[in-house]
């Protein structure tokens, strides 16, 4: 397993893993975010549900430390985000990458190191390639090293930018939507690597759009509609009543998902 610590600061236990605290961004004079406050526990999987336009992506740019809130603080293990980079790792929406750059599988897992390769180092270090080889490991993409990430699936290339994230040695991941536009069977592979880090004691937090799935993927979820609206297991979240209020829809359409949910929890 992974053992790379992107600080030399042992880790209170006992500290959520996240903080935030009355939280509000805004673009502009329109409000993104109006004061958002929770805290996640260290080792679970997080997701954030909410319709489009709901600050979700935005919540995830704030807690990174992409955008400066209006008011209210984040804090990751106690610190100020601002002091905790290292420990934070993102993987972005494939929208938002550009796949025909000339990058290999391994060169973009390795970018997750060059936070850790001190200035006077002539490049990577033997360790650094062991870790970036274990990463690619955990995720599935070792034999596909050599690959230039433009010709991977959509799956492999969240798998690649996941490598990254663990490469790093980050306690915290945050993913922005890794499920989109991905079959059944790269569903599951990439939820296999999310639970294979969760189990590592790491911390991820998930923005995801389909409530179907929801239930099955998360430890807890975090109910987003520019404020938050709920946090708390997928059984306390995923009720009718309440998702009709933030997606405006009909009680009705959420009855099927609340007795899949229930089945689940017997």
């Amino acid at each position: 397993m992974i053992t790379a610590e992107p600080s030399n600061q042992p880790i209170d236990k006992s500290v959520p893993a996240i903080e935030v605290e009355h939280l509000t961004v805004s673009y502009g004079a329109v409000p993104a975010l109006l004061d958002v406050s929770f805290a996640i526990p260290q080792g679970q999987l997080v997701g954030i549900i909410g319709p489009n336009g709901s600050g979700k992506s935005t919540l995830i740019k704030a807690i990174l430390g992409f955008l400066r809130p209006d008011v209210g603080n984040v804090r990751i293990f106690g610190t100020p985000v601002e002091r905790t980079r290292k420990l934070v790792a993102y993987v972005p929406q494939r929208g938002s990458v550009d796949w025909d750059f000339p990058v290999t599988v391994e060169e973009v897992a390795m970018m997750g190191r060059y936070g850790n390769i001190p200035w006077w180092q002539w490049g990577p270090s033997k360790a650094d390639w062991e870790i970036v080889e274990e990463a690619l490991s955990i995720v599935r993409m070792a034999d596909l090293r050599k690959r230039q990430i433009g010709a991977l699936s959509g799956g492999q290339q969240q798998r690649v930018f996941m490598a990254r994230a663990l490469a790093q040695g980050a306690q915290v991941v945050l993913l922005d939507e890794p499920f989109a536009g991905v079959d059944a069977a790269t569903e599951r592979a990439i939820l296999s690597v999310l639970e294979n880090a969760k189990k590592s004691g790491r911390t991820l937090v998930v923005v995801h759009h389909d409530l179907a799935t929801a239930a099955e993927f998360f430890d807890a979820l975090i109910l987003l509609k520019q404020r938050l609206f709920a946090f708390g297991t997928p059984l306390q979240i995923l009720q009718p009543e309440l998702l009709s209020e933030v997606y405006d829809g009909n009680v009705r359409a959420f009855e099927h998902l609340r007795r899949v949910i229930e089945e689940k929890a017997k």
